[in-house]
Formats: structure tokens, C-alpha cells, sequence
């Protein structure tokens, strides 16, 4: 969003000055994509080195005294060959073999996107905002809740590509239910690259699907180009307590062997299938987070991968997940410092909230999120726009305000900015006592970038709200959606690819049964 501002250059003073600068206000619409943050703020750290290393030996303990579950033959075979000692679908992990795997996790890698100018860089201090995926519902443009359908997938995925603080479309943020479930993964992927220019996840449901997804980026991109450029995600599921499945496992070797990176994501539930303490569940949840990242450099040595996670812990009153509460941003303030001691990047979850509707529980959980995400240095910060319901839903109001958070968390995670501050302070001595700035030329020059200025939120008189037709948060957001969407350009696809693509979705589509069953991944 740029702003441009045009005040004469006076030294009117007070509120009439305020009053006449804002009438002549003038907004245009700037939808290029932010680059990839940077953070320059201070990560939180609860922990002392004590503890971090307390916290890793048990999980290194974990490991290998308790092991992991690997239901999968084939990960079985590997893990032996990579000589760590298997019973039965047991893997028990020496400490020194899962260090000398993990040490080989690049640091930091770059996003190639099909527009270079939206490549983006991860890791280290550098992190990117990802909007939520599997809802299989929506709040749709008249707040209705109701199934979802391809078209509402492309109005997300067009709202991503408008959105300049979102740096991917994701892949399914919600459900296309008017699709058979078989065939789901071809058209996700294929609206992801068409009514965007920006990166985007790969869907993990199952091993072919994972395949299809790198056999689509293969032809958007060039397969030598994969070789040595991560073009997509995916993010592979483990079951905890200590359990990595078959489909999982499988997904994550059709990635790993085309170099693209996975996000390690154990699911965890806290008080449910973790302990009932939030040290005890970090450490689970990190030897869980290991084996899965170990277990990509088995699969090939050198492939990026993500540290990640689904945190979210259980009310004992009623067994449902909550969102926002303070143990959930205290754990990722752990597991960030964990990441970082072991110098991978790592992925959290954004403006999550359990709320029915776009109500003010939304509001507080997801600012309570995202404000510890940011602090706690997160590199992949998914679901960053639409969750509510706890990801039951993709709300269309939310998207839109959630986007603009992500926009002022960005912001904010910049940091101060100390460029101008001999011209700013000069303006001080120009204007003197009981003056104002609004027509000063420092004003002018630098009022597009000096504060963030929030669409979505009203800060007029109640006088203003009330003649403006008392709109609250929601209409606003609804309505910016529709006005978004009708300015919409596709970025174009080039016409040999796009009709390779169509032929291949196609061609699968005739293969595959269309079997009705469903898969997700959080």
C-alpha cells in the first residue's frame, strides 16, 4: 500500500491543520510483494544454555532409549543401512548419528518463485508469511459458512497474490469439495501457479500425489533448475507420541530426492498426546522433530529441511484444542531457541484461533499469536491469514485483516529506523513550540514509510464512523475483498507451460480413480 500525502507547507496549528491534512489524503493501491522480512528485533530467549541442553539430552534420550515408530518398510531399510539399530518398526537413534545428519540441513536457503523479483530467502534472521491451508469450510464474501469449491480456492489464492506482507498462496487453503478427492492435488497445485507469481506449497496427502506435485514443478520450472533451486514445500505430518506413518514418510522422500524442502511437523496436542508440561513437551516434541529431519539426509544428504511444528494444547474441561493461550507461546519461544542451537530454520503456525466467528476471541488469539511467533524468531510462519475454528474454517474477513496484521507485524519486526534522524530532528528547530508537522517537508518526504497506517481498522471520530454507515471490521474486511478481487490482473503463464501443465493434470486425471476419501495436513 502507498500513500502519498500533499499539504501546503504551513505551520497552521492544532486540529483544523489535522483535519484539513487528512481531507486531502490521497491512497493508491501498491500490491508488490514485501520482500522477504528481515527481523532486526531481539529474538525471546527463556532459556538459559542450561536449559536448552537440558532439554536436548532428554530428547537425545528419547531417542535412543524410547525410539521412534517408523511404519514404513522402506525408511526401515534406510535407517539400518544408515546403521542406527532397528526392532521391528522401531528406531532407536544414536546421539552422535542423528548430529552428523542434522549437521548436514543447510542453514539457509532461497525460494525461487515463477516471478524472480518474489524470491525469498530462509533462515537465520530471515522469514516469510504464509497463509493457512486445509479448512473444509469457508466464510465466503457474504460471511456465510458453507463447503468450499476450486473457485473459492482461486478467490484465496488471488487474495494471497494481492496481499503484499503474504509471500506464498500456499496450496489448499481450503477444501475444493466439488472435486473428487483423488484428483484434488493437480487442480490445488495448478491454481496455486496460475493465479500467482509468488511460491507456493506442494500437497504431501499421499507418495503419488507428493510425485504429481514434483512432476508439475518440474515442468514449470525445469528439472535441472529443482536440482539445485527449492521451488515448493511440503510439510510432512508426525502422529505423536514418537510415531512417523507410511504416507508421510513416503511424501517426504518424493521431495527430498528432487532437493525441495520439507517442514518436519510433529502434531502436537499438550496434555493430550504430550505430557501435561510444557519443558517435557518441547523435549518430545524436538526428538520427534529430529528423527523426521535426520531421516531427510538419510534420503539425501544436503536437501533443505524445516524444524517444525503444530502446537496447540488441549482444555482439560472439554478436550478441544485452544489457541493463543500462554503455554503455546512459550513453547515457541522454546523450540525457536532449540532451532537455533542447532542452526536450522524453523517453521510455526500464525493467527490461529478456536472463534466460530471474526469475533473479538479471534482477534486476541491471533494477535496473542503472532505477536509470540514474531519474538520468537519463527522463519516459516504458516497459517498466517483466514484460520478460525481452529482451522475448521477459512474466514474471508479474516484473511484480509489477518493479511494486514501480517503487514504490521513485518513492520514492526524491522525494527526502528534511524536513516533520517538528523533531518527529522532539524524539523523540531523548523516548527518550535506549539506548532505542527503535517506541513513540514521532512513530513512529506518521509510520511509514506514513517507509521504504518492500517486499512482495516477505523480510527475516525465516532461522528465519521456513524456517517460512514457504522461499519464494523468485518463489513470493512468484505468489502476490501470484493474491491481487491475486482482489481485483480493474473499474472500470465507462459503459454507452453501452462498448456503442458493442463495436458499432464489431464492425463492423471484419467489414471487415477476418483476415490472418495479424504486426507489433510495441518
Amino acid at each position: 500500500m502507498n500513500q502519498t500525502l500533499e499539504i501546503p507547507k504551513t505551520r497552521s496549528r492544532g486540529r483544523a491543520g489535522g483535519r484539513a491534512a487528512r481531507k486531502i489524503l490521497r491512497e493508491t493501491r501498491d500490491i508488490r510483494m514485501l520482500p522477504g522480512l528481515i527481523r532486526a528485533l531481539p529474538t525471546c530467549e527463556v532459556m538459559d544454555q542450561e536449559q536448552i541442553e537440558k532439554i536436548d539430552a532428554a530428547s537425545m534420550d528419547i531417542l535412543e532409549n524410547v525410539g521412534v515408530h517408523f511404519r514404513d518398510e522402506i525408511a526401515l531399510a534406510d535407517w539400518k543401512a544408515a546403521g542406527a539399530k532397528v526392532v521391528g518398526e522401531i528406531v532407536y537413534l544414536d546421539r552422535a548419528l542423528v548430529r552428523d545428519l542434522i549437521a548436514t540441513i543447510p542453514e539457509d536457503f532461497t525460494y525461487s518463485a515463477r516471478n524472480p523479483e518474489n524470491n525469498v530467502r530462509l533462515g537465520g534472521a530471515h522469514s516469510v508469511f504464509v497463509p493457512m491451508t486445509g479448512a473444509p469450510f469457508l466464510r465466503d464474501l457474504d460471511d456465510v459458512r458453507r463447503n468450499p469449491t476450486l473457485d473459492d480456492l482461486a478467490m484465496f489464492h488471488k487474495l494471497s497474490h494481492m496481499s503484499p506482507a503474504l509471500h506464498s498462496t500456499a496450496h489448499h487453503i481450503v477444501e475444493p469439495m466439488d472435486l473428487p478427492v483423488a484428483h484434488r492435488h493437480l487442480q490445488i497445485t495448478y491454481s496455486s501457479m496460475k493465479h500467482s507469481d509468488k511460491m507456493f506449497m506442494g500437497m504431501t496427502t499421499s507418495p503419488k500425489n507428493a510425485e504429481d506435485v514434483m512432476e508439475m514443478c518440474a515442468i514449470l520450472f525445469g528439472e535441472d533448475f529443482m536440482e539445485a533451486n527449492p521451488v515448493t514445500t511440503g510439510n510432512i505430518n508426525g502422529n505423536s507420541p514418537l510415531v512417523w506413518d507410511e504416507t508421510m514418510l513416503g511424501a517426504m522422500r518424493a521431495f527430498s530426492r528432487r532437493n525441495q524442502p520439507v517442514l518436519c511437523s510433529p502434531f502436537v496436542l499438550g496434555g493430550a498426546n504430550t505430557p501435561a508440561s510444557v519443558p517435557v513437551t518441547v523435549a518430545q516434541l524436538n526428538a520427534e522433530a529430529l528423527s523426521a529431519l535426520a531421516y531427510t539426509q538419510v534420503i539425501r544428504r544436503g536437501a533443505p529441511a524445516v524444524y517444525g511444528h503444530y502446537l496447540a494444547t488441549v482444555s482439560m474441561k472439554s478436550g478441544a484444542p485452544m489457541a493463543g493461550t500462554p503455554e503455546i507461546s512459550l513453547m515457541n519461544f522454546m523450540i525457536g531457541q532449540m532451532a537455533r542451537f542447532y542452526r536450522l530454520p524453523w517453521r510455526t503456525s500464525n493467527t490461529l484461533g478456536g472463534a466460530k466467528t471474526f469475533d473479538a476471541q479471534a482477534g486476541y488469539e491471533s494477535a496473542t499469536t503472532l505477536s509470540a511467533v514474531i519474538h520468537a524468531g519463527a522463519n516459516y510462519i504458516w497459517h498466517s491469514a483466514g484460520w478460525n475454528e481452529a482451522g475448521m474454517h477459512c474466514s474471508t474477513a479474516k484473511f484480509i485483516v489477518d493479511a494486514e496484521q501480517c503487514a504490521m507485524a513485518y513492520r514492526m519486526a524491522e525494527g526502528p529506523k534511524w536513516h533520517d534522524f538528523d533531518q527529522a530532528l532539524a524539523a523540531v528547530s523548523d516548527v518550535g513550540p506549539g506548532g505542527h508537522y503535517l506541513g513540514h517537508q521532512h513530513t512529506q518526504d518521509n510520511f509514506q514509510t514513517a507509521f504504518f497506517m492500517p486499512e482495516m481498522f477505523d480510527n475516525n471520530s465516532i461522528e465519521q464512523w456513524k456517517a460512514d454507515g457504522e461499519k464494523e471490521i468485518t463489513q470493512r474486511a468484505l468489502e476490501h475483498a470484493r474491491k481487491l478481487l475486482a482489481e485483480y490482473q493474473e499474472p500470465q503463464l507462459d503459454d507452453a507451460k501452462n498448456e503442458e501443465l493442463l495436458d499432464y493434470i489431464a492425463r492423471r486425471e484419467r489414471e487415477i480413480p476418483a476415490v472418495d476419501e479424504l486426507n489433510q495436513t495441518f
